[in-house]
């Protein structure tokens, strides 16, 4: 009951909190990379000047990847960072399960000047599209 009176009471200070979280989780949001579409990928890889990486574990990437998709898992990502140095010159559009891990290796890459993206919704999304994986 002392919560509601306090809300109602300090509503402006209230507001101003969900403001500032809310443009926190913006920003952090927008350091890892512009989430992309499904359909925006497609194009994407299609057009050329992109490279695939999943960062799921090897387990699950072998079950079913996107075609020409290169697996490193999230938690080797900021070990392997040299491996990443051949795709200075193209964009990484780092793909998850459901988009939970791509944003703090899309930071650390940006963070080392790599152009990424993400794939939003991870390969959950691609199969709820019907798109194809190979395994």
């Amino acid at each position: 009951m002392d919560i509601i009176i306090f809300l109602t009471e300090q509503w402006l200070l209230v507001s101003l909190m969900c403001v500032l979280v809310y443009i926190y989780l913006w920003r952090e949001k927008s350091k890892a990379g512009t989430s992309l579409s499904v359909h925006q990928v497609t194009a994407l890889v299609n057009k050329g000047g992109s490279v695939l990486i999943d960062i799921r574990d090897a387990a699950e990437f072998k079950v079913g990847h996107i075609v020409d998709a290169i697996n490193i898992p999230h938690s080797k990502v900021e070990k392997q960072l040299s491996d990443f140095a051949k795709f200075k010159d193209k964009t990484i559009i780092l793909v998850d399960k459901m988009g939970q891990h791509t944003g703090n290796a899309g930071r650390l890459l940006r963070a080392h000047g790599y152009d990424v993206v993400r794939l939003d919704g991870g390969i959950a999304d691609w199969q709820g599209q019907n798109l194809p994986l190979v395994k």
